[in-house]
């Protein structure tokens, strides 16, 4: 994440925009249960209030500096794991939910952000729901947030069939101005 990007994403105006407009609309209707992921956290704004509802939550950060804060800036029930969200150091069907948030288009490559999402498949219990949002990405302002840092823009449009090839059930990508909440769930049987 370059300057400016880790400047708005560390900032109290973006942890007011999380809290009050950002995880209500991504999570609207959403129940994650007791057992909560939550990849690519950052700097933790949506982790903090993820925190405060969530009976046990685990965070997977693959930045060791982000992990370093985020240990000293939450909760201490809350687990934060250093690791790749392409392959996941968790055991198959841990989690009664997996969420992420705003952090999609910073995986490389398609292709992994495809692979990230086999391994929410992996670790998501029978019945367990996938959510979160993401940018849409198109905007030139958008775009110059990101110089010198990963943006591989995820297209809505595409990303229900993408969820549906990982073995994930009942894919629905909900689009706004200028970005898109995603929801699924693992098939009970």
């Amino acid at each position: 994440m370059n300057y400016a990007h880790a400047l708005i994403c560390s900032s109290g105006w973006w942890a007011r925009t999380v809290e009050h407009e950002l995880l209500p609309w991504g999570l609207a209707g959403v129940d994650v249960g007791d057992e909560v992921l939550e990849v690519g956290p950052g700097f933790g704004a949506t982790t903090k209030v993820l925190a405060r509802g969530a009976p046990s939550l685990t965070v997977l950060e693959l930045d060791p500096r982000y992990c370093e804060r985020l240990c000293r800036e939450l909760p201490a029930g809350v687990e934060v794991v250093e690791g790749d969200a392409t392959a996941m150091p968790f055991e198959d069907a841990r989690f009664s939910g997996v969420v992420c948030f705003t952090m999609l288009h910073h995986i490389p490559s398609a292709e992994l952000q495809d692979r990230l999402l086999g391994e929410v498949s992996r670790v998501l219990a029978r019945g367990g729901v996938f959510a979160g949002t993401d940018s849409i990405g198109g905007s030139p302002s958008f775009r110059l947030l990101h110089l010198r840092d990963t943006l591989v823009p995820v297209a809505p449009d595409g990303l229900a069939e993408r969820i549906e090839r990982a073995g994930l059930a009942e894919p629905r990508v909900d689009m706004a101005r200028r970005s898109f909440r995603f929801r699924a769930r693992q098939p009970a049987l």
